[in-house]
């Protein structure tokens, strides 16, 4: 699928969420949560007519495992899931729910590890992570041959569409002076 805007709006709480459903973007990521907002967040969500994917990993109150991934599929049907975890993108596929592999650059060991477990996995998206780096954006992109997303550290116009031109679908970003930029 290719991304109409330039960003995913990415939501660290409420006030942001909130900014996010009164906006022209329709896809967003609500990044930290308490399993207690889950409801009233997928409630919202579906009353502006948002797509919501959700970080696993950081929802507080539910482990990040195939378990907590189905019954999160079921009972809030979200258009996508984040994690690091091979079984949680595993299963989100499995239950049609686009799964997206986070991808953290920290060096040359970690890049390898990563390229394995995304060629097991083979996530509908990738998300790459600090997303400063354009030349390992498009490495990234070259070696897996799955879209990518840029997230982290992306601070300026100038640099998301220097992740774009690398190759970048979309850029993941809470920075809510860039939603207003594109």
């Amino acid at each position: 699928m290719a991304f109409k805007r330039k960003i995913l709006p990415a939501s660290a709480n409420m006030r942001e969420f909130e900014k996010f459903l009164q906006s022209d973007y329709q896809i967003g990521v609500f990044l930290e949560m308490h399993i207690a907002q889950l409801k009233n967040v997928a409630k919202m969500a579906k009353e502006y007519n948002k797509k919501m994917i959700y970080h696993v990993d950081l929802i507080q109150g539910i482990k990040n495992d195939e378990y907590a991934t189905e019954y999160i599929c079921q009972e809030y049907k979200p258009y996508g899931l984040i994690s690091t975890k091979s079984n949680v993108i595993q299963k989100a596929k499995q239950k049609g729910v686009k799964s997206v592999q986070r991808m953290f650059l920290i060096d040359s060991h970690a890049l390898e590890k990563s390229y394995k477990l995304v060629e097991r996995t083979r996530p509908d998206y990738i998300e790459v992570l600090p997303g400063i780096m354009p030349w390992m954006i498009q490495e990234v992109k070259e070696r897996l041959q799955i879209p990518i997303f840029a997230g982290g550290l992306i601070r300026t116009k100038e640099e998301v569409e220097q992740a774009i031109k690398a190759g970048a679908e979309a850029i993941t970003t809470s920075n809510t002076h860039l939603w207003d930029e594109f």
